[in-house]
Formats: C-alpha cells, sequence, structure tokens
C-alpha cells in the first residue's frame, strides 16, 4: 500500500487535507488511475480553519495525481444531519425546492433549497402550517430568486 497526500482546491485556507491509501502499482493495475474519481468528504471547518462552518460538509473529487499529491475539485456540499434536523420543527411546513443553474464558469449545479413557515407574534395557534396553494407560491418564488441571483 501507499499513501498520497490529498491538496484541497485554492478556494480553501488549507491546501494540505489529509492522506489517503492505495494499493501498490502491480502490472496494468497503475496506483494513480485507481485514485482518479474517488470522493472525499470533509469538513468545511477543517478546510478554512473556522469553527463556525463545522456544521457544513464539503465533497471533494480526485481530478488529477502528480507523484504523490492527489489535485482535487469540488464535488459538493451538505449540511450536517444534526444542523439539518435542528432546523425542522414540529407544528410548521417545510417547503423544499431544487434548481439547476448555470455558473459562470460553465458548470451546471443543482442546488437545494429549503424554506420553513413561521409563527406570527401575536398568533395563538401553536401550529403554523400553509396551505398547498400558498407552498406552489413559495416554491416558485424560491426558484425564481435562485435563478436570478446566479443571473447576476
Amino acid at each position: 500500500k501507499e499513501w498520497y497526500d490529498i491538496k484541497a482546491p485554492s478556494v480553501f485556507s488549507t491546501r494540505q487535507c489529509g492522506k489517503t491509501l492505495v494499493s501498490r502499482t502491480q502490472g496494468t493495475k497503475i496506483a494513480s488511475e485507481q485514485l482518479k474519481g474517488r470522493v472525499l468528504e470533509l469538513n468545511l471547518a477543517d478546510l478554512n480553519n473556522d469553527e463556525d462552518q463545522a456544521s457544513k460538509k464539503i465533497k471533494l473529487c480526485i481530478e488529477e495525481v502528480q507523484g504523490r499529491n492527489c489535485l482535487t475539485d469540488f464535488h459538493g456540499m451538505t449540511l450536517t444531519r444534526d444542523k439539518l434536523y435542528s432546523l425542522v420543527r414540529k407544528w410548521h411546513t417545510m417547503i423544499e425546492a431544487h434548481v439547476d443553474v448555470k455558473t459562470t464558469d460553465g458548470y451546471v449545479v443543482r442546488l437545494f433549497v429549503i424554506a420553513f413557515t413561521k409563527r406570527r407574534q401575536d398568533q395563538v395557534k401553536t401550529n403554523c402550517y400553509a396551505q398547498s396553494a400558498q407552498i406552489r407560491k413559495i416554491r416558485k418564488k424560491m426558484t425564481e430568486r435562485t435563478v436570478m441571483w446566479f443571473a447576476c
């Protein structure tokens, strides 16, 4: 087995983000080819040295191997399970939407947007559910704003 260093993209403050293990090159099985396409999941707090971002997980995909260094590219971002569960509340409506947008550098990104209903200050009822027509309007507004935000 051989150890390879993992290098994060330049947008993160920490370049050296870990090591990965791979079987040695034998015959037609080349070690660098086994590494390409491997997806790694790292905490954003570790990549940026900022504990406030500990609730986000970043996925990096190994794109290229140079010597003993694996160069990675951004592959996705998710919230940790405990953060996501802390957002969801009982007696509230959760509204989800997803949008495919194209970035300025040509990538197509699928964004998942979540919204929650909120109780009013003077509300007596314990629940604050949204009607299905309201949910459709909110979801439409969410997708429009997300597309408009990326168009700028």
